[in-house]
């Protein structure tokens, strides 16, 4: 085993990253729940801020000591991304080895990424450094991959795998699957977190399925445009029939799963 591994092993086994790490999952509840708010906002026709990461950052900002509770989300959230990226090289051990394990370890991963981006986004906020908003973000990357030789087909294939991504999610929230993550014996109400995780569980990956068909039609027609984050796919919600009971069920179930991760916070495995 390499120094750098021993000391990455003892760095997810310190008691200061695994507090920090719990902290930040908190923080990743926290911002949840502020995007459910503005999923609310958005379903009512009063939803001028982004419904997503970047835009609960911002509505943040917006509150009285918004500058310091951004700085306290920065180190949250850059610290939860630190502890998932440790977990996802090193952890998962309660789960049997192959498939499952890999498939934890991945999911770990890109929690770290976003942790850390989110992270990131909130210090340029906190700063007034700016910072560009999730569907410009994503219009912008789309647009650079379709340039790319057989740019459609890798757009596509990005596509499926963050529909992927978000059937995974919602088969996670009816198997319970999440819950094998948690000593649910420090749990007051394990029965309760269960419910508020698998409706968690169910929107986002709702929210991460219309991202990916977004993705796709961009890819199709060859259209940048086409393409769009989270506040781009609430919104698409909003405009079907019944869009409006549809995004407020969204919405309380980005709420719920916000409450699962301050659970979550206390009682995962490490």
């Amino acid at each position: 085993m390499s120094e750098v591994t021993t000391k990455a092993r003892q760095a997810r086994d310190n008691s200061a990253v695994k507090v920090l790490g719990r902290c930040g999952m908190a923080c990743y509840g926290a911002v949840y729940v502020i995007i459910a708010y503005l999923a609310v906002q958005v379903a009512f026709g009063s939803g001028g801020q982004e419904a997503d990461q970047t835009g609960a950052l911002a509505k943040v900002a917006e509150t009285p000591f918004g500058a310091i509770l951004l700085w306290v989300l920065a180190v949250g959230l850059l610290a939860f991304g630190g502890w998932q990226l440790l977990m996802a090289a090193f952890s998962f051990q309660w789960i049997e080895a192959g498939r499952k394990r890999l498939s934890k370890r991945v999911g770990a991963g890109i929690r770290g990424v976003v942790g850390i981006s989110l992270g990131i986004a909130a210090i340029r906020i906190a700063t007034g450094s700016g910072q560009q908003s999730g569907d410009q973000k994503q219009k912008e990357l789309t647009a650079r991959l379709l340039e790319l030789p057989a740019g459609r087909v890798i757009v596509g294939i990005v596509a499926l795998a963050v529909i992927g991504g978000g059937i995974g999610s919602i088969v996670a929230g009816i198997r319970k699957s999440f819950m094998k993550d948690l000593e649910t014996t420090r749990l007051p109400k394990p029965r309760w977190v269960e419910k508020v995780g698998m409706t968690g569980y169910i929107a986002k990956g709702t929210g991460i399925g219309i991202v990916g068909i977004l993705l796709g039609i961009a890819a199709i027609d060859a259209n940048p445009a086409k393409a769009g984050g989270l506040d781009a796919a609430l919104r698409t919600l909003a405009n079907q029939p019944f869009g409006t009971a549809l995004l407020i069920i969204v919405a309380a179930g980005f709420a719920a799963f916000g409450l699962y991760c301050f659970a979550a916070a206390r009682a995962h495995r490490t």
